[in-house]
């Protein structure tokens, strides 16, 4: 089969080679699964860099989220098992991890509902509670992982503020249906929070952002407030003021996803089950802006390591390049 590979760390249009390598073979618990769609995530990039949390062992394939098909003929959303990543023609999973794809969704949709919608909605709902009618401010509201804690804000019926960079986003944001869209490149963020809530701030933030993001997330937050930590885009983590957050009476809340899925997989099925319901019934659909030729996925890891995308851009083999499933 042909898989793009990493033999040393870089940056992935540097790194990422494209070989003839052969099928990996299932471990005890796992199943091999045709690639249909191969969703790109920031993490795909860190992998190459070598900055993600997890190192897989030189070569590898990177790829953490997939829609696929069994070997009998099921349609399917896994994060695959590394070094299988889902740049490739065929990957291994799991057992455990491997989900139905919704019927609602076709195959690149399905590709990216797994980790960026989950992660939205185990933070917004299972660490912060955001209740119906209150105030969620996004942070790169268009972006893959942003996009989707848009949608499911809006589908548990908070005034939704979406936080871009650029008039293309925000176009994007607003079409996604965020009540108010901040322009960070010409617009103050703290200011048009306090003004859109009647000088209350944002009940819940969603950071997947860092730095500066984060700074102004902590002038512009309830009280009681509640700021979902998600991750760090910008590249720059930050270091809070723990003062700020006792005096101001706010939350600081971290959401790492795959932890559930050790801890407490069964609320993860749960998770799926809800988004599923979600999908048919129109309240999410993923935004994605791009559906790349396999032999360009190097420069679309790249892209999306330079913040240069908008929604999601989902990586398709030739033998199913244009297919709705």
């Amino acid at each position: 089969m042909q898989a793009w590979r990493v033999h040393r760390n870089g940056e992935p249009s540097e790194v990422m080679r494209l070989e003839e390598v052969d099928r990996p073979t299932p471990g005890d618990g796992q199943i091999l699964l045709r690639v249909r769609a191969a969703n790109i995530n920031f993490p795909d990039a860190l992998l190459c860099r070598g900055h993600y949390q997890v190192r897989p062992p030189l070569p590898f394939t990177p790829g953490v989220e997939i829609c696929g098909e069994t070997e009998d003929g099921r349609r399917v959303i896994a994060t695959p098992a590394l070094p299988y990543g889902g740049l490739a023609e065929y990957v291994v999973a799991d057992g455990a991890v491997v989900l139905p794809a919704p019927d609602a969704l076709d195959d690149a949709e399905a590709a990216t509902l797994h980790i960026g919608y989950q992660t939205g909605w185990f933070g917004l709902h299972r660490r912060a509670g955001l209740k119906e009618g209150e105030t969620l401010l996004v942070h790169a509201a268009a972006g893959g992982v942003g996009s989707a804690a848009v949608q499911l804000g809006k589908a548990a019926g908070a005034q939704v503020i979406g936080v871009v960079g650029g008039a293309e986003k925000a176009a994007a944001a607003r079409e996604l249906g965020c009540d108010l869209v901040i322009d960070r490149r010409t617009e103050d963020i703290v200011a048009a929070v306090k003004e859109a809530t009647g000088g209350r701030g944002a009940d819940v933030v969603y950071d997947p952002v860092g730095g500066d993001a984060y700074a102004k997330s902590a002038k512009c937050v309830a009280f009681e407030g509640r700021i979902i930590v998600v991750g760090f885009a910008s590249g720059d983590i930050p270091a809070p003021a723990l003062n700020h957050a006792l005096v101001k009476n706010y939350s600081i809340v971290g959401l790492h996803w795959g932890l559930y899925n050790q801890y407490d997989p069964e609320a993860v099925r749960r998770c799926h089950d809800t988004l599923t319901a979600y999908a048919a019934k129109g309240l999410i659909k993923p935004l994605i802006s791009e559906r790349v030729a396999f032999e360009d996925a190097p420069a679309a890891v790249q892209r999306v390591a330079d913040g240069a995308t908008t929604g999601r851009l989902v990586v398709l083999p030739a033998a199913t390049e244009g297919a709705a499933r």
